[in-house]
């Protein structure tokens, strides 16, 4: 449950940055930056070394999962509403494009390689570099989103038309496709957000006591 718990919790991390940066055009550059090294780290000695190997790196990922899938019963005992459900949205857009990405191969095989090739820019540029983050966003837009039903980013109309906004949230939405492969890989699954999310939230706040 440790390795689900850190890899939702960075699933939990990409959606608010996509929400940070269609909203506001800017971003938590120490996050944003450990979410783009996730993408190049495919052969990590464990799940939290694709995250740089410190929880502190997921600490705002483990909150968010706590506030939105903890107890959320008011005073008078009954279930509140969902918190944001543009936050749900963002989360399970990315696990149904990411069960797609599972069942073709091709496509699979293209994001391995031109994840590599992105690998060789950085003998070249920074990895938060516009070069870098342009060919993130390229990827995203190449092999993940003709894969189904385009993720609807919402936000600040005047940001949204930016390109380097644009560029920054594919990019983000790249991480999150990683971290939602990851998740997959350690266990999770769609039906472990309905039913163990207890455990799960038991799981972040613990993990939260070790920062």
């Amino acid at each position: 449950m440790k390795d689900q718990t850190i890899t939702f919790a960075a699933i939990c991390q990409v959606a608010h940055l996509v929400q940070q940066v269609s909203r506001n055009g800017q971003v938590n550059d120490n996050e944003f930056e450990i979410l783009l090294n996730s993408i190049i780290t495919t052969s990590p000695e464990n799940t939290l070394a694709v995250y740089g190997g410190e929880l502190a790196n997921v600490k705002q990922g483990l909150e968010l999962l706590i506030n939105h899938l903890g107890d959320s019963s008011g005073s008078n005992g009954k279930q509140n509403k969902v918190k944001d459900p543009e936050f749900t949205r963002y989360i399970i857009s990315l696990i149904n494009l990411e069960r797609r990405l599972t069942k073709q191969p091709k496509q699979l095989a293209q994001l391995g390689e031109r994840i590599d090739a992105t690998k060789r820019q950085l003998a070249h540029y920074e990895i938060t570099s516009e070069t870098l983050i342009a060919s993130f966003a390229s990827i995203y837009s190449d092999i993940i989103s003709p894969l189904g039903a385009r993720i609807q980013v919402t936000g600040e109309p005047n940001i949204l038309k930016q390109t380097a906004s644009q560029h920054k949230i594919r990019a983000l939405l790249l991480a999150g496709i990683r971290s939602t492969v990851l998740w997959r890989q350690v266990g999770g699954k769609r039906r472990t957000i309905l039913f163990s999310r207890s455990k799960l939230v038991k799981t972040a706040k613990k993990l939260l006591e070790q920062i």
